[in-house]
């Protein structure tokens, strides 16, 4: 299973702002010294302005504003952040991890305070700590209603149903038949 972070989104942000603007990162750099922002509201005012938006924007800031520390953090490094404070709960997300194995091509993107689970497709799943007591994993089940261990999602609204797990053993075969099923639907 690959684990990614930020990195490849940057390469893709790059990839964006070239076939936004037809101009990479060094002319775009060399653009707003010239234009000389005095912060990023400005900055991104200017950018907008001049038609650069989205992924493409978001770039350009950090490059000239600084990268935060997520985004320069590993994958590995992001997953241990969020365990750090409540290691009690690293066993359920790596219980999630090994079902998520099982469903199939799964690619992990880690994130500052969530992991995705994504299929070839798209995202199927989120694991997020939610307290020190609760892993909360949201499901990309279109149509399914809370009922039972399934919650409404808080997590993200692509999510409209979650399972709350307090145990490793909380990862059983109800919530790897949810996984299979989110995965083969997003597949």
């Amino acid at each position: 299973m690959k684990t990614l972070d930020w990195r490849r989104n940057k390469e893709m942000w790059v990839r964006v702002l070239r076939k936004q603007t037809g101009e990479g990162i060094a002319e775009w750099k060399r653009r707003i010294r010239k234009a000389r922002p005095r912060d990023e509201p400005t900055l991104r005012a200017w950018l907008t302005r001049q038609h650069v938006t989205g992924y493409a924007q978001s770039l350009l800031v950090m490059e000239h504003f600084g990268y935060p520390d997520f985004v320069l953090a590993t994958a590995q490094q992001l997953i241990e952040q969020q365990y750090a404070d409540r290691p009690q709960l690293r066993p359920i997300y790596d219980a999630i991890v090994r079902a998520a194995k099982r469903c199939g091509e799964v690619v992990i993107q880690a994130r500052k305070t969530y992991v995705s689970l994504v299929s070839p497709r798209r995202t199927f799943a989120r694991v997020q700590p939610t307290t020190r007591t609760r892993v909360d994993l949201g499901l990309r089940l279109d149509g399914r209603r809370p009922r039972g261990r399934l919650q409404s999602c808080v997590i993200h609204e692509t999510m409209p149903v979650q399972v709350s797990l307090e145990t490793p053993e909380e990862v059983d075969s109800e919530v790897q038949k949810w996984l299979q099923e989110a995965y083969v639907a997003n597949s």
